[in-house]
Protein backbone atom coordinates (compact mmCIF):
# COMPACT_ATOMS: atom_id res chain seq x y z
CA UNK A 1 0.00 0.00 0.00
CA UNK A 2 1.21 3.51 -0.82
CA UNK A 3 1.70 6.03 1.97
CA UNK A 4 -1.19 8.46 2.39
CA UNK A 5 -0.80 12.19 2.94
CA UNK A 6 -3.25 14.91 3.90
CA UNK A 7 -4.28 17.91 1.84
CA UNK A 8 -2.16 20.20 4.03
CA UNK A 9 0.89 17.96 3.67
CA UNK A 10 0.34 17.93 -0.08
CA UNK A 11 0.23 21.73 -0.16
CA UNK A 12 3.44 21.99 1.87
CA UNK A 13 5.24 19.43 -0.30
CA UNK A 14 4.37 20.91 -3.69
CA UNK A 15 5.14 24.45 -2.51
CA UNK A 16 8.71 23.27 -1.93
CA UNK A 17 8.89 21.43 -5.27
CA UNK A 18 9.70 18.19 -3.48
CA UNK A 19 7.48 15.95 -5.61
CA UNK A 20 5.82 15.39 -8.96
CA UNK A 21 2.06 15.64 -8.52
CA UNK A 22 0.05 13.38 -10.82
CA UNK A 23 -3.71 13.76 -11.34
CA UNK A 24 -5.20 10.34 -12.22
CA UNK A 25 -8.74 11.49 -12.99
CA UNK A 26 -10.11 11.47 -16.56
CA UNK A 27 -8.87 14.26 -18.82
CA UNK A 28 -12.27 15.94 -18.67
CA UNK A 29 -12.00 16.37 -14.90
CA UNK A 30 -8.49 17.73 -15.23
CA UNK A 31 -9.74 20.24 -17.81
CA UNK A 32 -12.48 21.57 -15.56
CA UNK A 33 -15.54 19.32 -15.59
CA UNK A 34 -16.84 18.36 -12.14
CA UNK A 35 -17.53 14.72 -12.98
CA UNK A 36 -18.40 13.48 -9.50
CA UNK A 37 -20.07 16.46 -7.93
CA UNK A 38 -16.93 18.11 -6.59
CA UNK A 39 -17.44 21.68 -5.39
CA UNK A 40 -15.17 23.17 -8.05
CA UNK A 41 -13.78 21.80 -11.28
CA UNK A 42 -10.19 21.83 -12.44
CA UNK A 43 -6.85 20.56 -11.19
CA UNK A 44 -4.26 21.44 -8.58
CA UNK A 45 -1.68 23.84 -10.08
CA UNK A 46 1.44 22.03 -11.22
CA UNK A 47 -0.21 18.61 -11.47
CA UNK A 48 0.36 16.41 -14.50
CA UNK A 49 -2.51 14.52 -16.11
CA UNK A 50 -2.29 10.72 -16.27
CA UNK A 51 -5.76 9.10 -16.16
CA UNK A 52 -5.71 5.80 -14.26
CA UNK A 53 -7.75 4.23 -17.09
CA UNK A 54 -4.67 4.36 -19.28
CA UNK A 55 -3.13 1.46 -17.37
CA UNK A 56 -5.97 -0.74 -18.63
CA UNK A 57 -6.41 0.85 -22.04
CA UNK A 58 -2.83 0.72 -23.34
CA UNK A 59 -0.22 -1.98 -23.71
CA UNK A 60 3.05 -2.01 -21.78
CA UNK A 61 5.10 -0.32 -24.49
CA UNK A 62 2.61 2.53 -24.82
CA UNK A 63 2.57 3.09 -21.05
CA UNK A 64 6.37 3.21 -21.00
CA UNK A 65 6.31 5.74 -23.82
CA UNK A 66 3.82 7.95 -21.98
CA UNK A 67 5.82 7.79 -18.76
CA UNK A 68 8.92 8.83 -20.70
CA UNK A 69 7.08 11.64 -22.51
CA UNK A 70 5.84 13.05 -19.22
CA UNK A 71 9.23 12.71 -17.53
CA UNK A 72 8.09 10.56 -14.62
CA UNK A 73 11.52 9.74 -13.25
CA UNK A 74 11.16 11.44 -9.89
CA UNK A 75 11.80 9.44 -6.74
CA UNK A 76 8.84 11.20 -5.14
CA UNK A 77 5.48 11.01 -6.90
CA UNK A 78 2.21 12.02 -5.28
CA UNK A 79 -1.06 10.83 -6.78
CA UNK A 80 -4.22 12.87 -6.49
CA UNK A 81 -7.62 12.43 -8.05
CA UNK A 82 -10.79 10.64 -7.01
CA UNK A 83 -10.06 8.73 -3.77
CA UNK A 84 -11.34 5.35 -4.96
CA UNK A 85 -8.92 5.42 -7.93
CA UNK A 86 -5.73 6.17 -6.01
CA UNK A 87 -4.67 2.71 -4.82
CA UNK A 88 -5.29 1.30 -8.29
CA UNK A 89 -3.19 4.07 -9.79
CA UNK A 90 -0.41 3.50 -7.28
CA UNK A 91 -0.31 -0.18 -8.20
CA UNK A 92 -0.07 0.80 -11.86
CA UNK A 93 2.91 3.06 -11.27
CA UNK A 94 4.55 0.42 -9.09
CA UNK A 95 4.34 -2.09 -11.94
CA UNK A 96 6.49 0.23 -14.01
CA UNK A 97 9.21 0.64 -11.43
CA UNK A 98 7.99 3.84 -9.78
CA UNK A 99 7.94 2.71 -6.17
CA UNK A 100 8.21 5.92 -4.16
CA UNK A 101 4.54 6.81 -4.62
CA UNK A 102 2.33 8.58 -2.11
CA UNK A 103 -1.40 9.14 -2.39
CA UNK A 104 -3.42 12.20 -1.47
CA UNK A 105 -5.89 10.43 0.82
CA UNK A 106 -8.96 12.58 0.27
CA UNK A 107 -8.05 13.42 -3.28
CA UNK A 108 -8.73 16.42 -5.47
CA UNK A 109 -12.36 16.84 -4.29
CA UNK A 110 -11.07 17.68 -0.80
CA UNK A 111 -8.70 20.29 -2.22
CA UNK A 112 -11.53 21.72 -4.33
CA UNK A 113 -13.83 21.96 -1.32
CA UNK A 114 -11.50 24.49 0.32
CA UNK A 115 -12.10 27.81 -1.39
CA UNK A 116 -8.66 29.18 -0.56
CA UNK A 117 -6.92 26.37 -2.48
CA UNK A 118 -6.12 27.39 -6.07
CA UNK A 119 -7.31 25.36 -9.08
CA UNK A 120 -6.41 25.59 -12.77
CA UNK A 121 -8.67 24.67 -15.65
CA UNK A 122 -8.86 24.89 -19.42
CA UNK A 123 -10.51 28.33 -19.86
CA UNK A 124 -13.10 27.16 -22.39
CA UNK A 125 -13.33 23.54 -21.27
CA UNK A 126 -17.12 23.49 -21.76
CA UNK A 127 -16.54 23.46 -25.51
CA UNK A 128 -14.53 20.22 -25.24
CA UNK A 129 -17.24 17.87 -24.05
CA UNK A 130 -16.91 14.36 -22.66
CA UNK A 131 -18.90 11.17 -23.14
CA UNK A 132 -20.95 11.43 -19.91
CA UNK A 133 -22.00 14.96 -20.84
CA UNK A 134 -23.13 13.84 -24.29
CA UNK A 135 -24.98 10.86 -22.83
CA UNK A 136 -26.91 13.19 -20.52
CA UNK A 137 -27.73 15.52 -23.40
CA UNK A 138 -29.07 12.68 -25.55
CA UNK A 139 -31.15 11.43 -22.61
CA UNK A 140 -32.95 14.78 -22.48
CA UNK A 141 -31.11 15.99 -19.40
CA UNK A 142 -29.46 19.37 -18.92
CA UNK A 143 -25.74 18.64 -18.46
CA UNK A 144 -24.75 22.33 -18.34
CA UNK A 145 -27.40 23.20 -15.75
CA UNK A 146 -28.20 26.30 -17.80
CA UNK A 147 -30.95 27.29 -20.21
CA UNK A 148 -31.22 24.48 -22.75
CA UNK A 149 -30.70 25.41 -26.38
CA UNK A 150 -31.74 23.54 -29.50
CA UNK A 151 -28.81 21.37 -30.49
CA UNK A 152 -27.43 19.51 -33.48
CA UNK A 153 -25.13 16.52 -33.05
CA UNK A 154 -23.06 15.88 -36.17
CA UNK A 155 -20.85 12.99 -37.33
CA UNK A 156 -18.21 14.69 -39.47
CA UNK A 157 -15.93 13.45 -42.23
CA UNK A 158 -14.91 14.25 -45.78
CA UNK A 159 -16.74 12.94 -48.84
CA UNK A 160 -17.62 9.54 -47.43
CA UNK A 161 -21.23 8.80 -46.55
CA UNK A 162 -20.16 5.25 -45.77
CA UNK A 163 -18.27 6.45 -42.69
CA UNK A 164 -21.58 7.65 -41.25
CA UNK A 165 -23.49 4.63 -42.55
CA UNK A 166 -21.10 2.20 -40.85
CA UNK A 167 -22.31 3.44 -37.50
CA UNK A 168 -22.77 6.72 -35.67
CA UNK A 169 -23.91 8.03 -32.30
CA UNK A 170 -27.72 7.87 -32.04
CA UNK A 171 -29.26 11.20 -33.03
CA UNK A 172 -26.29 12.38 -35.09
CA UNK A 173 -26.74 13.84 -38.55
CA UNK A 174 -24.12 13.45 -41.30
CA UNK A 175 -21.94 16.50 -41.93
CA UNK A 176 -19.69 16.33 -44.98
CA UNK A 177 -16.90 18.93 -44.85
CA UNK A 178 -17.53 19.57 -48.55
CA UNK A 179 -20.59 21.55 -47.49
CA UNK A 180 -18.24 23.98 -45.71
CA UNK A 181 -15.19 24.16 -47.97
CA UNK A 182 -14.38 24.04 -51.68
CA UNK A 183 -13.08 20.81 -53.20
CA UNK A 184 -11.10 22.93 -55.65
CA UNK A 185 -9.27 25.26 -53.24
CA UNK A 186 -10.10 23.65 -49.85
CA UNK A 187 -10.89 27.14 -48.55
CA UNK A 188 -14.15 27.91 -46.76
CA UNK A 189 -17.17 28.55 -48.94
CA UNK A 190 -18.30 32.15 -49.57
CA UNK A 191 -20.74 33.59 -47.04
CA UNK A 192 -23.90 32.99 -49.08
CA UNK A 193 -23.10 29.34 -49.74
CA UNK A 194 -22.14 28.75 -46.09
CA UNK A 195 -25.39 30.25 -44.86
CA UNK A 196 -27.48 28.04 -47.14
CA UNK A 197 -25.56 24.91 -46.14
CA UNK A 198 -25.97 25.69 -42.44
CA UNK A 199 -29.68 26.33 -42.94
CA UNK A 200 -30.01 22.96 -44.67
CA UNK A 201 -28.28 21.33 -41.67
CA UNK A 202 -30.65 23.05 -39.24
CA UNK A 203 -27.89 25.17 -37.72
CA UNK A 204 -28.59 28.74 -36.65
CA UNK A 205 -26.59 31.33 -34.78
CA UNK A 206 -28.08 30.10 -31.49
CA UNK A 207 -27.92 26.35 -32.09
CA UNK A 208 -25.56 24.38 -29.88
CA UNK A 209 -23.57 22.26 -32.32
CA UNK A 210 -21.73 19.17 -31.04
CA UNK A 211 -19.22 17.71 -33.49
CA UNK A 212 -17.27 14.47 -33.51
CA UNK A 213 -15.48 12.17 -35.94
CA UNK A 214 -14.20 8.64 -36.15
CA UNK A 215 -10.52 8.50 -35.21
CA UNK A 216 -9.67 5.79 -37.74
CA UNK A 217 -11.73 3.92 -40.32
CA UNK A 218 -10.08 0.64 -41.41
CA UNK A 219 -12.54 0.17 -44.28
CA UNK A 220 -11.45 3.28 -46.17
CA UNK A 221 -8.69 3.29 -48.77
CA UNK A 222 -5.26 4.15 -47.43
CA UNK A 223 -4.93 7.39 -49.41
CA UNK A 224 -8.40 8.75 -48.60
CA UNK A 225 -8.13 11.76 -46.27
CA UNK A 226 -11.05 10.52 -44.19
CA UNK A 227 -9.35 7.26 -43.21
CA UNK A 228 -7.49 8.74 -40.25
CA UNK A 229 -8.92 12.24 -40.18
CA UNK A 230 -12.50 12.00 -38.96
CA UNK A 231 -11.73 13.82 -35.73
CA UNK A 232 -9.60 16.31 -37.65
CA UNK A 233 -12.66 16.93 -39.83
CA UNK A 234 -14.68 17.84 -36.76
CA UNK A 235 -12.04 20.42 -35.80
CA UNK A 236 -12.15 21.88 -39.31
CA UNK A 237 -15.94 22.10 -39.14
CA UNK A 238 -15.77 23.69 -35.68
CA UNK A 239 -13.44 26.44 -36.87
CA UNK A 240 -15.58 27.31 -39.90
CA UNK A 241 -18.80 27.35 -37.85
CA UNK A 242 -17.16 29.65 -35.31
CA UNK A 243 -15.92 31.88 -38.13
CA UNK A 244 -19.47 32.00 -39.48
CA UNK A 245 -20.82 33.08 -36.09
CA UNK A 246 -22.41 29.98 -34.54
CA UNK A 247 -22.24 30.92 -30.87
CA UNK A 248 -21.91 27.54 -29.15
CA UNK A 249 -19.70 25.04 -30.97
CA UNK A 250 -18.43 21.99 -29.10
CA UNK A 251 -16.28 18.98 -29.95
CA UNK A 252 -16.48 15.55 -28.33
CA UNK A 253 -13.03 14.90 -26.86
CA UNK A 254 -11.67 11.65 -28.30
CA UNK A 255 -14.39 11.45 -30.93
CA UNK A 256 -16.46 8.38 -31.72
CA UNK A 257 -13.79 6.10 -30.28
CA UNK A 258 -14.28 7.60 -26.81
CA UNK A 259 -18.02 6.89 -27.08
CA UNK A 260 -17.36 3.27 -28.03
CA UNK A 261 -14.73 2.75 -25.32
CA UNK A 262 -17.30 3.82 -22.75
CA UNK A 263 -19.51 0.93 -23.88
CA UNK A 264 -22.13 2.97 -25.69
CA UNK A 265 -23.92 1.74 -28.78
CA UNK A 266 -23.96 3.17 -32.28
CA UNK A 267 -26.70 3.03 -34.86
CA UNK A 268 -27.07 2.71 -38.62
CA UNK A 269 -30.34 4.65 -38.62
CA UNK A 270 -30.06 7.79 -40.70
CA UNK A 271 -31.08 11.06 -39.06
CA UNK A 272 -32.31 13.72 -41.48
CA UNK A 273 -31.34 17.31 -40.66
CA UNK A 274 -34.22 19.61 -39.78
CA UNK A 275 -33.59 22.50 -42.12
CA UNK A 276 -34.43 26.06 -41.12
CA UNK A 277 -35.54 29.00 -43.22
CA UNK A 278 -33.18 31.49 -41.60
CA UNK A 279 -29.96 31.13 -39.61
CA UNK A 280 -29.79 34.54 -37.97
CA UNK A 281 -26.14 34.72 -39.05
CA UNK A 282 -24.30 37.62 -40.63
CA UNK A 283 -21.40 35.61 -42.05
CA UNK A 284 -18.62 36.02 -41.14
CA UNK A 285 -19.30 37.20 -37.61
CA UNK A 286 -15.70 36.36 -36.69
CA UNK A 287 -13.61 37.28 -39.73
CA UNK A 288 -10.56 37.47 -37.46
CA UNK A 289 -10.53 33.65 -37.18
CA UNK A 290 -9.36 33.25 -40.79
CA UNK A 291 -6.56 35.02 -42.65
CA UNK A 292 -5.80 34.91 -46.34
CA UNK A 293 -2.49 35.26 -48.16
CA UNK A 294 -1.97 39.05 -47.83
CA UNK A 295 -2.40 38.94 -44.05
CA UNK A 296 -0.28 35.79 -43.81
CA UNK A 297 2.56 37.80 -45.37
CA UNK A 298 2.01 40.59 -42.85
CA UNK A 299 2.20 38.10 -39.98
CA UNK A 300 5.54 36.79 -41.19
CA UNK A 301 6.91 40.31 -41.41
CA UNK A 302 5.55 41.46 -38.05
CA UNK A 303 7.50 41.52 -34.80
CA UNK A 304 4.47 40.64 -32.68
CA UNK A 305 2.99 37.89 -34.84
CA UNK A 306 3.80 34.39 -36.09
CA UNK A 307 2.69 32.19 -38.95
CA UNK A 308 2.90 28.66 -37.57
CA UNK A 309 3.34 25.58 -39.75
CA UNK A 310 1.19 22.71 -38.50
CA UNK A 311 2.84 20.27 -40.90
CA UNK A 312 5.08 17.32 -40.14
CA UNK A 313 8.85 17.73 -39.95
CA UNK A 314 9.30 15.95 -43.29
CA UNK A 315 6.91 18.43 -44.90
CA UNK A 316 8.48 21.39 -43.12
CA UNK A 317 12.02 20.68 -44.32
CA UNK A 318 10.81 19.90 -47.85
CA UNK A 319 11.32 16.15 -48.11
CA UNK A 320 7.65 15.54 -48.99
CA UNK A 321 4.70 17.69 -50.00
CA UNK A 322 2.36 15.79 -47.71
CA UNK A 323 -0.43 15.26 -50.25
CA UNK A 324 -0.76 13.32 -53.49
CA UNK A 325 -2.45 16.32 -55.13
CA UNK A 326 0.18 18.89 -54.05
CA UNK A 327 3.42 18.88 -56.03
CA UNK A 328 5.65 21.59 -54.52
CA UNK A 329 7.71 20.76 -51.44
CA UNK A 330 9.05 23.08 -48.78
CA UNK A 331 7.59 25.60 -46.37
CA UNK A 332 6.46 29.19 -46.29
CA UNK A 333 9.57 31.26 -45.75
CA UNK A 334 9.63 32.61 -42.22
CA UNK A 335 7.03 30.21 -40.83
CA UNK A 336 7.61 28.74 -37.37
CA UNK A 337 7.49 24.95 -36.92
CA UNK A 338 4.40 23.87 -34.95
CA UNK A 339 5.19 20.13 -34.84
CA UNK A 340 1.83 18.50 -35.45
CA UNK A 341 2.83 14.85 -35.80
CA UNK A 342 3.95 12.23 -38.28
CA UNK A 343 2.09 13.15 -41.47
CA UNK A 344 -0.78 15.07 -43.04
CA UNK A 345 -3.48 13.07 -41.28
CA UNK A 346 -2.22 12.81 -37.71
CA UNK A 347 -1.91 15.17 -34.75
CA UNK A 348 -0.07 12.97 -32.24
CA UNK A 349 1.70 15.91 -30.63
CA UNK A 350 -1.60 17.57 -29.75
CA UNK A 351 -3.44 14.48 -28.53
CA UNK A 352 -3.05 11.84 -25.89
CA UNK A 353 -2.72 8.24 -27.01
CA UNK A 354 -6.50 7.84 -26.64
CA UNK A 355 -7.00 10.81 -29.01
CA UNK A 356 -8.21 13.15 -26.30
CA UNK A 357 -6.60 16.59 -26.25
CA UNK A 358 -3.14 16.82 -24.70
CA UNK A 359 -2.89 18.66 -21.41
CA UNK A 360 -3.08 22.32 -22.37
CA UNK A 361 -0.06 23.00 -20.16
CA UNK A 362 2.00 20.63 -22.30
CA UNK A 363 0.82 22.25 -25.53
CA UNK A 364 1.53 25.72 -24.20
CA UNK A 365 5.01 24.73 -22.98
CA UNK A 366 5.90 23.27 -26.39
CA UNK A 367 4.67 26.38 -28.16
CA UNK A 368 6.61 28.65 -25.83
CA UNK A 369 9.87 26.92 -26.80
CA UNK A 370 9.18 27.94 -30.41
CA UNK A 371 8.23 31.53 -29.61
CA UNK A 372 4.50 30.88 -30.02
CA UNK A 373 2.95 32.86 -27.17
CA UNK A 374 -0.52 34.26 -26.42
CA UNK A 375 0.59 37.88 -26.54
CA UNK A 376 1.15 37.61 -30.31
CA UNK A 377 -1.19 37.45 -33.29
CA UNK A 378 -0.93 33.77 -34.27
CA UNK A 379 -2.14 32.13 -37.48
CA UNK A 380 -1.76 28.40 -37.98
CA UNK A 381 -1.46 26.81 -41.40
CA UNK A 382 -0.99 23.33 -42.81
CA UNK A 383 -1.69 21.94 -46.27
CA UNK A 384 -5.37 22.78 -46.60
CA UNK A 385 -6.54 23.90 -43.15
CA UNK A 386 -7.49 20.79 -41.20
CA UNK A 387 -4.49 20.38 -38.92
CA UNK A 388 -4.32 24.15 -38.54
CA UNK A 389 -7.96 24.11 -37.39
CA UNK A 390 -7.15 21.67 -34.59
CA UNK A 391 -4.27 23.85 -33.40
CA UNK A 392 -6.56 26.90 -33.61
CA UNK A 393 -9.25 25.12 -31.58
CA UNK A 394 -6.71 24.12 -28.90
CA UNK A 395 -5.46 27.71 -28.63
CA UNK A 396 -9.02 29.04 -28.53
CA UNK A 397 -9.94 26.59 -25.76
CA UNK A 398 -6.88 27.85 -23.89
CA UNK A 399 -8.28 31.37 -24.07
CA UNK A 400 -5.67 32.75 -26.43
CA UNK A 401 -7.15 36.05 -27.65
CA UNK A 402 -5.74 36.50 -31.13
CA UNK A 403 -5.56 33.24 -33.08
CA UNK A 404 -6.55 32.32 -36.62
CA UNK A 405 -6.12 29.85 -39.46
CA UNK A 406 -4.39 30.74 -42.72
CA UNK A 407 -7.04 29.09 -44.84
CA UNK A 408 -5.09 28.77 -48.08
CA UNK A 409 -2.15 27.07 -46.41
CA UNK A 410 0.67 25.45 -48.31
CA UNK A 411 -1.69 24.44 -51.13
CA UNK A 412 -2.50 28.05 -52.01
CA UNK A 413 0.87 29.58 -51.12
CA UNK A 414 2.90 27.11 -53.18
CA UNK A 415 0.68 27.58 -56.24
CA UNK A 416 2.06 31.09 -56.74
CA UNK A 417 5.76 31.08 -57.77
CA UNK A 418 6.07 34.67 -56.52
CA UNK A 419 5.54 33.58 -52.91
CA UNK A 420 8.84 32.95 -51.06
CA UNK A 421 9.51 29.37 -49.94
CA UNK A 422 12.40 27.57 -48.33
CA UNK A 423 13.43 24.04 -47.44
CA UNK A 424 16.06 22.23 -45.42
CA UNK A 425 16.71 22.30 -41.68
CA UNK A 426 16.65 25.88 -40.36
CA UNK A 427 19.69 27.18 -38.55
CA UNK A 428 19.63 26.47 -34.80
CA UNK A 429 16.77 23.96 -35.19
CA UNK A 430 17.44 20.35 -34.28
CA UNK A 431 14.07 19.04 -35.38
CA UNK A 432 11.03 17.68 -33.55
CA UNK A 433 11.41 16.43 -29.99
Amino acid sequence: MATSITTQTLADTISQNHAVLVDVRPSAAYNGWALRGEKRGGHIPGSVSFPVQWFELFDEETIKKILSEKGFFSENIILTGYPDDLDRAASGFNRFGLDAVQVHEKGTPDWASQEDRPLRFLPRYRHLVHVEWLEQLLNGENPDKTDMKPYVLAHVNFDNWGDYDEGHIPGAIWLDTLCLESERTWNRHPAGELEQELADLGITRDTMVVLYGRTANPNMSQDHPGKQAGQLASMRAAMILMYAGVQDVRVLDGGLDSWLRAGHSITHEEVEPRSVSATGLDIPEHPEYIVDTPEAKDLIAGSDSELVSMRSWEEYIGNVSGYHYVGPKGRIKGAVFGNNGSDAYHMENYRNHDDTMHSFHEIEANWKQMGITPDKRIAFYCGTGWRASEAFFCAWLMGWPNVAVYDGGWFEWSSDPENPVESGIPENHSGPK
